[in-house]
């Protein structure tokens, strides 16, 4: 029915995984399901800071596709320290890239950082979006700790005193034919703000530090970046799947 991508099957489905930028050509029409993943937002770079928001998670089934001399499947790159992700693209579907770590203002005249959020804004719009908010950062000046990035499935976690907030879980698909968990939160960082660094949510999320720079989201998850005390980690890229009946 179609070429294009890393071409693998389980059982009667052909499915084909891009982890870059390429098209998909069609020489038979039908029906596809489609896993749309963007790339994750990075982690900030400042004496900890809130971890980055993971990409925009958007799948369904039941997507006609018609012969054609290639549909256009981009593939998102994760954003660097305190960047927002890109949007990874099939034909119409587009998934956000995940949003950055934010800075807000803290009680006692201190400044926190909230985490990142997961991104919201896809198009077509989908209900419930597909996104969560990042994690609050909260304390007075001193005693200031920051929140994770938010995942696909879950909000990331605030900060409270003495540990920064973790990332929000992903989601899971099964569209290669075995349960894969996509698009977590990235960690929030430790220093002088909070003692513990937050571990990145499941799906990809890269874990917050509290001695050096935040870890990256993984490698085609759509992950956000963990913080760091020494500088922020860059997002996961993003991942197209689809998948069909072959036989």
């Amino acid at each position: 029915m179609a070429t294009g991508g890393v071409i693998t099957y389980d059982g009667d489905y052909k499915i084909h995984t891009f982890l870059s930028s390429a098209d998909f050509i069609v020489t038979a029409g039908g029906d596809v399901e489609y896993l749309v993943v963007a790339g994750g937002g990075g982690g900030h770079s400042s004496t900890g800071g809130g971890g980055g928001g993971a990409g925009g998670f958007r799948t369904a089934t039941g997507y006609t596709v018609t012969p054609s001399t290639g549909y256009n499947i981009t593939v998102g790159a994760g954003g660097a320290a305190i960047t927002n992700g890109s949007d990874s693209v099939f034909d119409t579907i587009t998934s956000t890239g995940g949003g950055a770590s934010k800075a807000a203002g803290g009680s006692g005249g201190g400044q926190v950082y909230n985490g990142g959020a997961g991104a919201a804004g896809n198009t077509p719009s989908t209900s419930p979006s597909q996104g969560n908010n990042g994690g609050a950062g909260s304390g007075g000046f001193g005693a200031l700790t920051d929140g994770g990035g938010g995942g696909a499935g879950a909000a990331g976690g605030n900060g409270v005193i003495g540990t920064a907030g973790s990332g929000g879980a992903g989601t899971s698909s099964s569209i290669t034919g075995s349960a894969v968990t996509y698009a977590g939160g990235g960690g929030g960082g430790g220093g002088y703000r909070s003692s513990v660094a937050g571990s990145g949510g499941a799906g990809g999320g890269g874990n917050g530090s509290a001695s050096t720079v935040g870890n990256a989201g993984a490698a085609n998850t759509g992950g956000g970046g963990g913080a760091g005390i020494s500088g922020g980690g860059a997002g996961g890229s993003g991942i197209v799947i689809l998948r069909y009946k072959y036989k």
